[in-house]
């Protein structure tokens, strides 16, 4: 499979006799259906090369090796049965029967149709539409099968060798094994842990520096604190055996920032690692910021890290292509995905095929309710929900809905997924099939979920336009000003920054752009990056829906009194007001108030947030015991279970938020203090869109900011800046 895509593609994967000769040894093989090259014989009458091609495969496969019939009354399927049964008498080689099967249902005829004339862009009632006439291609019943061939003496035994071979098949794959890849460390024998635990320790004293800055206090306590916690972290990655890992991030991230690579501050729950804000891999202090090293790795349940990183979108191709020369381009290949139909796709697709105007489906597929949290609605969902969705498809709509719902998830087209990345500890052809993209990158045949199933670790490259907008900002800062800016010494208590926010002014402001988030920005008024990262967690549907973000907002500004159930929950509740926002408050709470390790708190959290009732009601007792024995009330204990409980469904990764909210304040601070470079940067790189760029223009009239016209003798081909105009 492989090589037919890497070797053998024209137009489609294709493989050779040779290949098969190559490979012969352990494959099945059957003749094949009506596009086979025995059927182009049979159509041609030409026995002489029909039985010359199955000598040829019966010696290469021997016993593997089976002729193909299949129960279809028509010409050219009953001359390639005739000319399989001949053979098969002649030669000695078993026939079997297959199911031409492309939907499982009967009644699925019309749906198949109509998913033709969606691929082929022809609509139902064309008359050159690719079609099966006569054709019965469901999934076939033994007595359909049977009598579909019409009763030939050589049936039965066909029909039960497609149990032979089934029998024959014995495949699996093993689920228990991970295929860590091996980090290759020039010149040094030490071990994994050895190397990744110095370079932390290294890591950290250079970002001492960093932490002195943005701490007010710091002194021997505070500094115990951080080694310690290194240490910890440390002992748990050793023993979990993934500093290989580790130090392979840390190796292309490290690579990328000394490149000209910018790299985004971090994603995701490796934000709370301290071991990788010392390596580099992260840019954000996990103990200023509460973040928690178990919301990332569990020693308690042990699962593969998951390190997603954000790069410049200019320069991820140069990082893949680093990680591909170091561990070997066999060793290294994206990930495939898989589109699939979804609802309002469904509906204009079909529309299209049964002729009904694009602006009637357009109203049709827009009463399907917008996804929510990233997780599409099908369409029965949907229907429960609109009722005029619900009214349509009983009236009028009755065969577009019912198609559209036959259609939905089936797979549309694959593609290259934007971020993933395999790297394995040997080639991976040996644990997977690959096929190769448009641009002759290898790609694996499986898509994530099952690439992670087989073992192999994947990695997440992901390309960040925001980063490319700050790195041309500082370039341009640079080169007009003379300004060299540190984006780790941004102060994070910048009031200019502040003020720009609280003002609205946010166009090009990391994830506080759109109006929602911008007047709910307005109203709350931040003015410390806890704020930021608390903005980031309450604009979700969720904590929208349920009320939080005005009781916090509230709060914040003294109109609503801040109450604990429990006095212990003031240490970890303060920042945000006496309101559960985070998944590691959670965690901290489960610690303080009944005992919980880290570990045993990342499980009650997933519990909470899976609310599966055996689940949650084991942990209902470990919480109510471990309270319990620190002298809290049963029921008190039993009320503050219920409050982590309901805001368990609300609770944000804290970790994602603070590295996230990093971007917003650099960008933030970027357009408070250099609006000019800033807003030249960002047109740069927004000007293919033309929506983009007037709403950009009109940024700067707002700001006072010139945008000069085309100048032969100046301009070049991005926007640059000239004195305070651009």
């Amino acid at each position: 499979s492989t090589q037919a895509y890497k070797e053998g593609f024209y137009f489609k994967p294709r493989v050779d006799h040779e290949l098969l000769e190559k490979y012969s040894e352990g494959i099945i093989i059957l003749s094949g259906c009506m596009a086979s090259e025995l059927s182009s014989f049979a159509e041609q009458e030409d026995e002489k090369k029909a039985r010359k091609l199955a000598e040829y495969y019966a010696r290469l496969f021997k016993n593997r090796y089976y002729l193909e019939i299949q129960p279809h009354d028509i010409k050219d399927q009953l001359k390639l049965n005739e000319m399989a049964a001949m053979l098969a008498k002649d030669l000695g080689i078993p026939l079997v029967a297959t199911n031409d099967c492309h939907y499982s249902n009967i009644d699925d005829h019309y749906a198949q149709e109509v998913l033709m004339c969606i691929s082929t862009g022809k609509q139902i009632t064309d008359p050159d539409r690719m079609q099966y006439k006569g054709l019965k291609l469901h999934l076939k019943t033994a007595e359909e099968m049977l009598s579909g061939f019409g009763g030939a003496h050589y049936a039965v035994e066909a029909i039960e060798n497609s149990l032979s071979i089934a029998e024959k098949c014995n495949v699996s794959f093993d689920t228990s094994t991970h295929y860590m890849p091996v980090f290759r460390a020039e010149d040094d024998s030490r071990s994994l842990i050895d190397i990744m635990a110095e370079k932390a320790r290294a890591g950290l004293m250079r970002r001492i520096e960093t932490i002195k800055f943005h701490s007010p206090k710091w002194g021997a306590t505070e500094e115990k604190e951080y080694r310690d916690r290194l240490e910890q972290e440390i002992k748990l990655i050793g023993k979990m055996g993934f500093a290989g890992y580790f130090l392979i991030v840390a190796d292309f991230i490290v690579w990328a920032k000394e490149n000209g690579v910018p790299v985004g501050p971090g994603r995701g729950s490796a934000a709370g690692s301290l071991v990788a804000y010392a390596l580099r891999i992260t840019e954000i202090d996990p103990i200023a910021n509460k973040l928690l090293f178990e919301r990332f790795l569990n020693p308690e349940r042990i699962s593969l890290p998951d390190i997603d990183v954000d790069f410049c979108i200019n320069g991820r191709d140069k990082v893949l292509k680093y990680v591909t020369e170091k561990y070997g381009s066999d060793n290294v290949a994206q990930i495939a995905t898989f589109g699939t139909l979804k609802a309002k796709a469904a509906i204009k697709d079909v529309a299209r095929v049964l002729g009904i105007s694009y602006a009637e489906a357009d109203r049709i597929a827009q009463l399907v309710p917008a996804p929510r949290q990233g997780f599409d609605y099908p369409l029965s969902e949907a229907l429960k929900m609109e009722k005029r969705l619900a009214d349509y498809a009983k009236n009028e709509g009755k065969e577009l809905i019912e198609l559209a719902m036959k259609l939905e998830g089936l797979t549309r087209h694959s593609s290259t997924h934007a971020a993933g990345v395999v790297i394995g500890d040997r080639p991976l052809v040996e644990l997977l099939p690959l096929m190769v993209d448009k641009d002759s990158n290898d790609v694996t045949q499986f898509s994530m979920s099952f690439v992670e199933k087989i073992g192999l670790v994947k990695f997440d490259f992901l390309g960040l336009k925001t980063l490319t907008v700050i790195h041309e900002a500082l370039r341009l800062i640079e080169e007009s000003q003379g300004v060299k800016i540190d984006l780790e010494r941004i102060p994070q208590d910048d009031a200019k920054t502040y003020e720009l926010l609280c003002s609205g002014n946010t166009t090009g402001v990391f994830q506080l752009e759109s109006s929602g988030i911008t007047d709910m920005t307005r109203r709350l008024r931040p003015n410390c990056f806890g704020d930021l990262v608390a903005i980031l967690a309450l604009y979700r549907p969720g904590p929208l829906d349920a009320g939080m973000v005005e009781h916090y907002i509230n709060r914040k500004h003294g109109r609503e009194a801040v109450s604990y159930l429990h006095p212990l929950e003031k240490d970890i509740l303060e920042d945000t007001y006496g309101i559960i926002l985070y998944q590691e408050q959670i965690m901290q709470l489960a610690r303080a108030l009944a005992g919980y390790s880290l570990g045993e708190a990342d499980i009650l959290r997933k519990a909470m947030g899976k609310k599966i009732p055996e689940e949650m009601k084991k942990q209902r007792e470990r919480f109510i015991k471990g309270a319990v024995a620190k002298k809290i009330d049963k029921k008190l204990a039993n009320e503050i279970f219920d409050q982590m409980e309901t805001f368990a469904r609300y609770g944000f990764n804290r970790s994602h938020s603070a590295a996230y909210a990093m971007v917003s304040l650099q960008t933030a601070y970027l357009k408070a203090h250099y609006p000019v470079e800033f807003m030249a940067a960002l047109m740069t790189h927004e000007m293919d869109d033309s929506d983009k760029t007037l709403k950009n223009l009109n940024e700067c009239r707002k700001n006072n900011i010139s945008v000069l016209p085309p100048d032969i003798n100046a301009s070049t081909s991005r926007f640059s800046v000239h004195g305070t105009n651009i």
